[in-house]
């Protein structure tokens, strides 16, 4: 029980809480919103700061803290999925919630 309380301290491998929000959304041009996160990026959000960006599957941001966000489009369907990992739920929810509507904003601005 010692070892596993000291290994769930560390960074990397302590307690993490994930949750998924999908949001319906008009049909949009995939592309252009991705590009439009990617270059619109904040320096921070759920008051955590931002530390690098991958495009690979959507937008994904990843923090200092190693907790990280995700927002990608649906291939199937007009639906915006956001995702985020924390070390806290509170910190989970902070995440989707600016995070969608971050996206949300973007997307406004995009469809007009």
């Amino acid at each position: 029980a010692v070892l596993a309380d000291e290994l769930m301290d560390r960074p990397y491998v302590g307690r993490f809480h994930y949750a998924r929000h999908d949001r319906g959304v008009t049909p949009f041009d995939k592309g252009t919103l991705v590009r439009s996160l990617v270059s619109t990026a904040p320096a921070t959000l759920g008051g955590v700061t931002v530390d690098h960006i991958s495009d690979q599957d959507g937008v994904k941001y990843i923090f200092a803290d190693n907790s990280w966000l995700l927002i990608r489009p649906s291939g199937t369907e007009p639906v915006l999925r956001v995702y985020a990992e924390a070390g806290s739920e509170a910190q989970v929810h902070a995440l989707l919630e600016e995070g969608g509507a971050l996206a949300e904003r973007q997307l406004g601005a995009l469809v007009g």
